[in-house]
């Protein structure tokens, strides 16, 4: 008899989970809370090579090469347009929107059952099961359930109720694309700006069109209210003024600026795991978006995750392999990712100062691979877990 698996949770670590476990001998149903027709919400992100290099041991790497643009440097400069630093960082940026349908399509076309609008609840573990509880009063039950439902993750909270709440780690984000501009860069091209007042990036897209991002400082984490009443366009407007860079021009050139959100980090989940339910991504281990790492972490849990339960034979200790495994490495990377955010609001004398190393940093960095440990690792799939 195969063994069932819900997940909850239809973004990224969702469905990729779900093709693992499929590809493990496991039967798989994803639960995702909101509608079919929320994918055109969202932003964009990166892929780094780990991140791709664990999609293509699960036959994913053709479904996403096409998305996005490939995005080989990285320039950084300061608010005088100073250029920092320029060097190789090689990933893949893509609409997040983009992403997650082509997941989600790819998922159904090997046999996962993808349902919609089944906000989870409540969950018990009873008699070697688990059952889930949803929002409209429906239930799902199989033999083991995967929390893949983000920082604000129900599964987290019903295997630990104790569990910490996220960090703040002192920015904001917002962004957009902007059409028909001329503003300096080759497509793909990551260009960081060390404002003044606030954090900027954009690439160029190979049609034209702008991506953008802008991370204002907040100390204090503002509600979901005050977030929606603050007039975004003028605010980034007023921060960016008197600066070197097109930011006022992307910004004027936008037509759409999403409002903006809050941005979280965990430094350590305690508890990953119970008899039948399991977190992981975002759920077990979300990373500021500094770090470029979050979709990366996710898709490495997807695939280690899917080799414990093909390998261990209980799954309680795959559980505990899959923690074993991938503990370390996702909180140093957390680490990592907030050591970079510090660093976008570092104040007057942290500015001057990162504006002396930061060029024999980024020289040392490249030269050294300081940043190998993250980008450099790869997983195989064939290889056996103990």
């Amino acid at each position: 008899m195969n063994i069932m698996a819900l997940i909850i949770g239809g973004g990224i670590a969702g469905p990729v989970t779900a093709m693992a476990l499929r590809r493990a001998g496991l039967d798989v149903t994803v639960f995702e809370a909101y509608d079919r027709t929320s994918d055109g919400v969202g932003a964009f992100l990166t892929l780094a090579p780990n991140g791709l290099a664990a999609l293509g041991q699960l036959g994913l790497f053709d479904v996403v090469h096409e998305l996005g643009m490939d995005s080989p440097r990285m320039r950084i400069s300061n608010g005088k347009g100073k250029l920092l630093a320029d060097f190789s960082m090689p990933s893949r940026t893509l609409k997040r929107a983009d992403l997650y349908t082509a997941l989600r399509d790819e998922a159904v076309r090997r046999g996962v059952q993808i349902e919609y609008g089944r906000r989870l609840t409540d969950a018990s573990v009873k008699n070697s099961c688990v059952t889930a509880v949803f929002e409209d009063g429906s239930t799902a039950t199989g033999d083991l359930l995967v929390g893949a439902d983000g920082l604000r993750s129900r599964t987290r909270t019903l295997i630990d109720p104790s569990a910490p709440r996220a960090r703040h780690v002192g920015l904001l984000n917002t962004g957009g694309f902007a059409a028909g501009l001329k503003v300096p860069g080759t497509p793909g091209v990551q260009h960081f700006i060390f404002g003044r007042r606030c954090f900027f990036g954009y690439l160029v897209s190979p049609t034209g069109e702008v991506w953008w991002f802008a991370n204002p400082p907040s100390p204090r984490e503002p509600t979901a209210e005050e977030l929606a009443a603050t007039p975004w366009r003028a605010r980034l407007m007023e921060l960016f003024k008197d600066e070197a860079g097109p930011m006022l021009e992307i910004i004027e050139g936008t037509e759409h600026i999403f409002p903006g959100w809050n941005t979280y980090d965990f430094p350590t989940v305690p508890r990953w795991f119970n008899d039948r339910m399991v977190i992981i991504g975002d759920a077990a281990h979300a990373t500021s978006p500094s770090s470029g790492q979050g979709a990366s972490m996710a898709i490495e849990d997807a695939l280690v995750l899917g080799q414990c339960l093909r390998d261990v034979p209980s799954i309680r200790d795959a559980f505990a392999t899959f923690e074993r495994l991938r503990r370390t490495r996702v909180e140093k990377v957390v680490a990592q990712g907030k050591r970079n955010g510090s660093g976008k609001a570092p104040g007057l004398v942290g500015a001057v100062v990162r504006d002396l190393f930061m060029p024999v940093l980024a020289r040392r960095m490249e030269k050294k691979n300081l940043l190998g440990w993250i980008t450099d690792h790869r997983i195989a799939w064939d290889d056996k877990v103990a």
